[in-house]
């Protein structure tokens, strides 16, 4: 009996190992996912106004799931260390509903991802269409072509067939110098091209950069419950 427990303690100890291990990088990933919702709510804010104006919610979702997560993360490994069995039974059960969601959000991400591409380029040319200098959805133009420096969807000439453009011309959030670059300048369609940047939206979203954004879009739509 003695060497079956001294040959069971050292298994023991190797398990509560690797628990704890797992239950650190959980609550890494739940920091993970509270960083995103983060850079969702203050820096992906234009991007997701464009694409539907009810996911406003979605950074939410996410901080909240990525604030749970480290909780129970920590929850985990005290768990582990004090060696409770209904901490571990619960524990587990928590670790599986996580498992099967983030199943279902990859699996729906990888098969909707490029539908999203589509509707945010097809949203981004209606509100450039459409542009007032006002509403919710043109600020989130001016946003973007200020992030992004770009102008227009497939380049500056994307705006000469909006409602803006026969009174303002071209909007100054396209202006690559803004101390030089008049109201005139970008009413003037010969002069208004030398005077705005020349990077192009649809260009962007083939990047590294954009191609993070629009993941990150993805896992947000999914938490808002879009798709």
């Amino acid at each position: 009996m003695a060497s079956r427990r001294m040959e069971t303690k050292p298994v023991i100890t190797c398990l509560k190992t690797l628990l704890i291990v797992y239950s650190f990088v959980f609550w890494i990933t739940g920091a993970v996912l509270l960083a995103v919702g983060l850079w969702g709510k203050f820096i992906l804010g234009p991007y997701i106004s464009l694409i539907a104006e009810n996911s406003t919610n979605a950074p939410y979702v996410l901080i909240g799931t990525g604030t749970t997560i480290i909780v129970f993360g920590l929850f985990g490994c005290f768990a582990t260390c004090r060696g409770s069995p209904w901490m571990l039974k619960l524990y587990a059960m928590f670790l599986s509903l996580v498992f099967l969601a983030e199943l279902v959000a990859g699996i729906s991400g990888f098969v909707f991802r490029h539908e999203i591409k589509g509707t945010f380029m097809r949203t981004y040319n209606e509100a450039v269409q459409n542009y007032n200098a006002q509403d919710e959805r043109s600020i989130a133009v001016d946003n973007i072509q200020r992030s992004l420096r770009c102008c227009g969807v497939l380049n500056y000439t994307s705006w000469f067939s909006s409602v803006y453009f026969p009174v303002n011309g071209i909007p100054p959030s396209c202006c690559a110098n803004v101390s030089d670059c008049t109201s005139s300048d970008l009413r003037n369609a010969t002069i208004a091209p030398t005077k705005v940047y020349q990077q192009v939206t649809h260009t962007h979203l083939t990047t590294t950069h954009t191609d993070c954004v629009f993941h990150v879009l993805i896992m947000l739509l999914l938490c808002s419950g879009l798709l």
